[in-house]
């Protein structure tokens, strides 16, 4: 199969344990923030993601284009806005409420990179579940956490746009490693100040650095590989998986109950996203449906 062509079951595999590794690692973050402050977590995460992916990839200097280069330094800076926004977003909102908000933005991208009527029908059956999986924490929403996450949200769609530009013109996790550790430089002088003398606690640093690997290295390494393989619509669809494994991370970590609403949300999110995914692959093979 040619590369994002069509549907790839271990892309989509990939992309669903990525999803998973990020949002237990976002659950064990918000226990940390008492100690280390959301932008403190954001520093470590990206910091220890660098280090273990230019360790990996060791990529070379040499050999790319100024073009190249822009896109791994744009690709720097919604990393570290865009998990800035999200730690800031989830020191006051929910685990699920947060991701459901922030979905948002893949779901928008999908509908503005639709091609098919199909698509546009799997968008919206995917929002009706980002609205149901809110429903039973809307009325306790801090407006400001509100902003954040709706930041996060527009910064998710970006963020999936530079990492298939950066895919493209490096090999591997060349073109990540690279991002990743702009990122970090970018959340440094943010986080040392939030964080304080928490970094001189070794237990805080090695929970960082477990962070880092959940939240960070293994979803953004697994999106990027995916991302070659999947076409960008039924990528964006797909990742709007996040608020169920969002919400499940919150239950079991963190004691955030779901209700009956939630628990409808996610059925419908995940349909979508099988809707969307099915959809793909019979226009892939060449018998999709006639467009209305």
């Amino acid at each position: 199969m040619t590369p994002r062509s069509g549907v790839s079951t271990p892309a989509i595999l990939l992309v669903i344990a990525g999803l998973a590794c990020q949002e237990v690692g976002a659950a064990i973050a918000v226990l940390l923030f008492p100690a280390a402050g959301p932008l403190g977590m954001v520093m470590l995460r990206l910091v220890f993601s660098a280090l273990i992916l230019l360790a990996i990839a060791r990529p070379s200097l040499r050999g790319h284009s100024r073009s190249a280069w822009t896109g791994v330094v744009l690709f720097g800076i919604v990393l570290a806005t865009m998990n800035g926004l999200f730690y800031l977003a989830l020191e006051r909102l929910p685990l699920g409420v947060t991701v459901t908000i922030e979905v948002l933005g893949p779901l928008v991208l999908s509908i503005v990179a639709a091609r098919r009527a199909s698509a546009w029908l799997w968008a919206v059956l995917a929002f009706a579940g980002v609205v149901a999986l809110g429903g039973g924490g809307w009325d306790r929403l801090d407006l400001l956490g509100v902003l954040f996450a709706l930041g996060a949200a527009a910064s998710w769609a970006f963020y999936i746009l530079a990492s298939a530009r950066v895919g493209r013109d490096f090999p591997k996790l060349d073109g990540l490693a690279l991002a990743m550790a702009v990122g970090a430089v970018l959340a440094l002088p943010w986080g040392i100040v939030d964080a304080g003398a928490a970094l001189l606690r070794w237990e805080i640093i090695a929970l960082g650095a477990a962070v880092a690997i959940l939240s960070s290295t293994i979803p953004y390494a697994f999106e990027l590989i995916a991302l070659r393989r999947l076409p960008a619509a039924a990528f964006a669809i797909l990742m709007s998986l996040a608020p169920a494994t969002a919400a499940l991370a919150g239950f079991v970590f963190l004691g955030q109950n779901l209700s009956w609403l939630e628990v409808a949300g996610i059925a419908l999110v995940i349909a979508a996203s099988i809707g969307a995914v099915r959809s793909s692959a019979r226009a892939a093979r060449g018998t999709a449906e006639p467009i209305a």
